[in-house]
């Protein structure tokens, strides 16, 4: 069961750092300055979700091949199989739950007035 947090909720969990830091929320990194040193850049947003996708399509793809093989005899691993779609289900549905929570963020944040 999850719990959704509200704005205020929110807004006391970031600006108590000892809340946020027992509630697994880690502080922003401050902005690199236009002249600093190249460092390891931290991967945006959008990189984040294109990686998790591939990730979850790898795990299908897994899943699919372990269930041809068992289809077709190359393999007589049962649990393996059910353990391969069971990680491509599950990670899909967890995929589905952080779309629906963006698409949520992005609906509230749009309804904001300014």
């Amino acid at each position: 069961m999850t719990e959704d947090l509200g704005i205020q909720q929110l807004r006391s969990l970031l600006e108590s750092p000892a809340a946020g830091a027992t509630a697994g929320i880690r502080p922003p990194r401050p902005a690199r300055a236009e002249g600093a040193p190249d460092g390891p850049a931290a991967p945006s947003f959008a990189d984040i979700l294109k990686e998790s996708i591939k990730e979850v399509n790898a795990l299908k793809l897994q899943a699919d091949k372990a269930i041809e093989e068992l289809a077709s005899g190359q393999s007589g691993d049962i649990q393996g199989t059910i353990i391969a779609v069971e990680k491509a289900d599950i990670s899909f549905k967890l995929m589905m739950e952080v779309r629906s929570k963006i698409i949520s963020a992005y609906q509230e944040v749009m309804g904001m007035q300014v």
